[in-house]
């Protein structure tokens, strides 16, 4: 627990002082790290849905919805209360 503190501390020491540029590229380079393989499930009464996300990300907002690329490079929408998301290896 106190490693994570830890790190957290480190990481806005580093990040105070960076221009916004190089925040920028920090973010993004963040942001790839947390691709990974995702099986994405929607399933409301009768209809059910499912997507394998290779390599990608699952992101939320405030609005209560994930979204993704599927694997035919669709952008999806799907609302977060009848959704499940799970990693895969």
């Amino acid at each position: 627990m106190k490693f994570n503190y830890l790190i957290i501390i480190v990481f806005l020491t580093i990040i105070t002082g960076c221009t916004q540029d190089q925040q920028n590229q920090l973010s993004r380079k963040v942001v790839e790290l947390m691709d990974g393989d995702y099986l994405i499930t929607y399933a409301n009464g009768n209809t059910s849905k499912s997507w394998t996300i290779k390599n990608g990300k699952v992101t939320s907002s405030d609005k209560g919805y994930y979204y993704f690329w599927d694997d035919k490079k669709h952008y999806v929408q799907v609302p977060i209360v009848n959704t499940m998301v799970e990693e895969i290896n």
